[in-house]
């Protein structure tokens, strides 16, 4: 089955989002990877004649990305904003309704400052909250997210709690929430990973995984109600594993998934197997997405130097996850 093209965003126009978005393009120029960014032409243009890589292409309608690929970075101009945050929000909107629609097979976005975005009114945490409130009206067949997921250098790793204080993110630990962010990592490993049964790791808390509660009694209280629970339910889970010797190599090959309890936890072994490859994976919503997993880099941006390669990874896993999901509707 083809799908459509993919579509990206342009992410904060003063980072390195156009620089990375060329070199993707420029890396993809002659495979089988679909897509089109929106975008304001003449920006990127410029970014491109810098760089020594071909000019960006105008298009009309996300359809003609697929003849117009080969010759250059296929456009789809977004509506003029004055203001970067404006931009931003503007490329966001035109892929989520893109996607939504139908004539994108997915969103891949790149990277916004939330600074930048606050300061200009932005309402929302980050850009997975506004995806989730841009697509809470479409459909979705499974458990709704927005969950955030890891993905590089074999591993997978769903977030329970994502970007709040490390006392903060264990006061809010509840079985309940451990529930959900695993029901919808299930479904979602099995949807657009295509895995038929999933087997899914959840960390412990603590070292050791509390010891048997001498180190600590999340585990007793929190943890195993909700594996128990989530067993009861069908779900392949197992846990809580220590957290110190659940990512090794040996470890890994024994669950499709791992379910961490905070940030940290679930992003230091993901980036110390693939720093530069890693991917930031949006679970349950009704639109695939993607993104990087890097930040704006304001202080190499337009220097020529920033790596495409967490984009790239991000944009294979998008074509991946979609044509997963085209194929088992």
């Amino acid at each position: 089955m083809t799908t459509p093209p993919l579509a990206l965003t342009l992410g904060d126009p003063d980072g390195i989002g156009p620089e990375i978005a060329l070199k993707a393009w420029q890396h993809h120029q002659t495979s089988p990877f679909r897509y089109a960014i929106h975008a304001n032409r003449e920006q990127l243009s410029a970014y491109a004649a810098s760089l020594g890589i071909a000019a960006p292409v105008a298009i009309s309608a996300p359809q003609e990305a697929q003849d117009a690929f080969t010759d250059g970075l296929p456009v789809l101009p977004i509506e003029h904003a004055e203001t970067a945050a404006g931009t931003a929000l503007a490329s966001i909107n035109a892929a989520v309704e893109a996607s939504l629609a139908g004539t994108a097979s997915g969103v891949v976005t790149n990277p916004i400052s939330k600074a930048v975005m606050y300061e200009a009114g932005f309402k929302f945490p980050g850009h997975t909250e506004y995806l989730a409130h841009l697509s809470a009206d479409a459909p979705l067949d499974g458990a709704r997210g927005p969950v955030m997921m890891l993905a590089g250098g074999g591993l997978r790793c769903a977030l329970v709690t994502i970007h709040q204080s490390l006392r903060s993110a264990i006061d809010s630990l509840t079985p309940e929430r451990i529930i959900h962010t695993t029901t919808v990592t299930a479904e979602a490993v099995k949807r657009d990973f295509a895995i038929k049964r999933p087997r899914l790791a959840i960390a412990g808390l603590n070292p050791h995984a509390g010891e048997g509660g001498s180190l600590g009694a999340e585990e007793i209280e929190i943890v195993e109600p909700a594996v128990r629970a989530l067993q009861e339910a069908g779900f392949d889970v197992f846990g809580p594993l220590p957290p110190d010797t659940m990512f090794h190599a040996e470890a890994r090959a024994g669950y499709d998934a791992a379910i961490c309890l905070y940030h940290d936890q679930g992003l230091i072994p993901v980036k110390t197997l693939d720093f530069h490859g890693g991917v930031n994976v949006t679970l349950g919503l009704p639109m695939i997405r993607t993104s990087p997993d890097h930040g704006t880099a304001f202080d190499i941006a337009g220097k020529g130097i920033a790596r495409p390669d967490s984009l790239i990874a991000a944009i294979e896993l998008a074509a991946e996850l979609a044509a997963n999901r085209a194929n088992a509707s």
